[in-house]
């Protein structure tokens, strides 16, 4: 099995103030009480947040790292063979003080980004419909251009330069195209088609001249001819486990319909693999008749079953390409990942 660990990143020990467009970061005095928090959340029509979990000794908790850091953090010193060791607390520097309840708290439901710590966090710096804190790198999240520049039959022959990317995973039919036509505001961009699995190559979209959006094939697809039906696990999870580029993988899930096994499994590998991630619920704006659980039902469940294999909760935010709820927030998030792996 595998061990214990907490959803963490590994800040670099300087930042300059230059590094983004939102300036010098700000500190923040007023610290939260768990309660605000809860309200806060609830406030926004998200689902109920729950306590922090239960640590069992026999159930095995995936570690979550911004691997980027990590070569930042080796060339800083490159005599250090652990980097990661290099942020842990010596021994002749007087003790932490103790964790609060509140940051106990944050800490476990919240995403919080490099540059924050969990008892700085305040409650209007909570992204609407997400579980992400703003942080000191969020910068400009305008999206000014993007091109299309290729598809590729297998990872090794994806775009080779050095530009940060994001990975857009999902079942097929999860509403994929639509949210990359969302966030860059063009209705063309990414082939849309009512037939899934039509996305069978990965694409690279160019946005702004700096960084890419990937559309990867959806999984689970099973109307596609057999002919075009690909390894999965030798296809896309070869592209995560050799793309140095990659900086975060934007899972997408349907929140119309409730948990699928398979979304389940594809959180559980990339997990496993120590893969950035954020949950990007899709389709919340969708209700269904009859007996049909709501988006915020579902999503509360998704993460009931995330709480089972995830100490602390990765990003998670609330989308719907129809209305464009989340999409400013989404690419705030994105800015903020992609400038703390650009500097």
């Amino acid at each position: 099995m595998f061990p214990r660990a907490s959803h963490e990143f590994y800040p670099k020990t300087e930042r300059k103030s230059n590094q983004i467009s939102a300036g010098k970061p700000t500190k923040h005095k007023r610290v939260p009480t768990m309660q605000a928090l809860r309200s806060r959340l609830i406030g926004l029509h998200l689902p109920p947040l729950p306590s922090p979990p239960s640590l069992s000794a026999n159930h095995p908790f995936f570690s979550l790292s911004f691997r980027h850091s990590l070569s930042h953090s080796n060339k800083q010193n490159p005599n250090n063979p652990n980097p990661r060791s290099s942020h842990n607390v010596s021994a002749t520097k007087s003790p932490k003080p103790p964790i609060s309840d509140a940051a106990k708290f944050v800490r476990t439901v919240l995403f919080v980004p490099p540059g924050v710590e969990p008892d700085e966090v305040t409650d209007d710096m909570i992204l609407p419909g997400s579980n992400i804190v703003l942080g000191p790198y969020a910068g400009d999240a305008k999206i000014k251009e993007v091109e299309f520049v290729k598809s590729s039959g297998r990872p090794k022959d994806c775009p080779r330069d050095s530009r940060p990317e994001f990975a857009m995973l999902g079942r097929s039919n999860v509403g994929k195209s639509s949210l990359i036509n969302a966030l860059v505001r063009k209705k063309d961009v990414a082939l849309t088609s009512k037939k899934p699995g039509k996305t069978q190559l990965i694409n690279h979209f160019l946005v702004n001249k700096s960084w890419y959006i990937v559309d990867l094939p959806g999984y689970g697809f099973a109307n596609a001819p057999e002919s075009a039906r690909m390894d999965w696990s030798a296809f896309t999870k070869g592209y995560f486990l050799n793309r140095e580029t990659l900086v975060s993988v934007l899972l997408l899930i349907d929140a119309s319909v409730p948990p699928q096994k398979i979304d389940l499994d594809c959180a559980n590998w990339l997990g496993r693999n120590n893969i950035q991630m954020t949950f990007v619920f899709t389709k919340c704006d969708k209700m269904k008749g009859g007996k049909a659980k709501r988006p915020d039902e579902n999503i509360r469940d998704f993460q009931e079953l995330m709480r089972q294999t995830y100490r602390e909760h990765p990003a998670w935010i609330m989308t719907s390409s129809a209305t464009g709820l989340g999409r400013d927030e989404l690419l705030l998030h994105m800015s903020q990942l992609r400038n703390y792996w650009d500097n």
